[in-house]
């Protein structure tokens, strides 16, 4: 596997020095948000040319780090049709300059029924599923125009929450331009997290196939909340995943969460060593 973190949970500093910091720390590469990585000049869409690509692309390069995602969390369920229509723009054009960066994937999560992007229990009804893939699918035919991977993130709390549901989008838009970002925490929540390893083990056999790029962070319940954490301090088993990525994914990107400058390292070391193990 090819380890990496999300670049803005790093020191912050210059964006040159970010990334240069990245490679010596022992990180193969990197999610890219750009609002949240870069303060030294503007990340809005009408900025994103093939020369500020190439300048970033370069940066990388230079630092033997991949851009593993190009990172676009935005609400593509959003009821509101005006701010529907400038989140559509904004996917179009990350999309447009993941293909000129070179990064083959622009990730995104799957989106809340309203204005608020937060939790409803409409996330787990048929219409919001509905609602969710029919303003994804003109995302995805312009990635397939520029050769470029989307990658949705199923997260419990969201419209595509399970594996089961995550499976149905992939087959009804049916686009090879069309993966899954596979955060196995991001599945859990407090009424089924005693089931997790049977959770994990259902994603891993209806979605392995189309995971792109995976996440990993930890977790744990406290009084009755869970608790994200770093790898290697709550009680993810994390030898499942990673004898799938060893036996099917070998060079897949793998990015840290829930990492901290003073904890990242430690969580690193971790992961490799539970690597080594499974």
């Amino acid at each position: 596997m090819q380890l990496g973190i999300r670049l803005h949970d790093t020191a912050k500093c210059p964006f040159e020095e970010r990334i240069a910091d990245v490679h010596r720390m022992g990180f193969a590469c990197g999610q890219l948000a750009l609002s949240k990585l870069i303060d030294e000049f503007p990340t809005t869409d009408e900025t994103l040319t093939p020369g500020l690509a190439m300048y970033i692309k370069n940066v990388f390069a230079r630092n033997q780090v991949d851009i593993a995602v190009l990172g676009c969390y935005l609400n593509l369920a959003n009821p509101d049709k005006g701010q529907l229509a400038e989140t559509i723009r904004h996917y179009l054009a990350h999309i447009r300059f993941a293909s000129w960066l070179g990064c083959g994937m622009v990730g995104t999560e799957t989106g809340t029924p309203n204005e608020s992007y937060s939790y409803t229990p409409e996330c787990h009804t048929e219409a919001a599923l509905l609602t969710f893939m029919e303003n994804l699918r003109p995302v995805v035919a312009y990635a397939e125009k520029m050769g470029v991977v989307i990658g949705i993130e199923p997260v419990c709390r969201h419209i595509v929450g399970t594996p089961k549901r995550a499976r149905r989008v992939l087959d009804e838009i049916a686009s090879p331009n069309l993966q899954i970002i596979f955060d196995p925490v991001n599945l859990l929540d407090a009424g089924n997290y005693r089931e997790k390893d049977s959770v994990i083990e259902e994603a891993i056999e209806l979605l392995g196939p189309d995971v792109a790029a995976i996440h990993l962070k930890d977790c744990v319940m406290r009084d009755g909340e869970l608790i994200f954490t770093g790898c290697g301090q709550g009680e993810m088993d994390y030898k499942p995943i990673l004898r799938f990525v060893k036996e099917h994914k070998p060079f897949i990107h793998v990015l840290l969460e829930e990492t901290r400058p003073e904890n990242s390292q430690r969580a690193r070391h971790y992961m490799a060593r539970m690597y080594g193990e499974a």
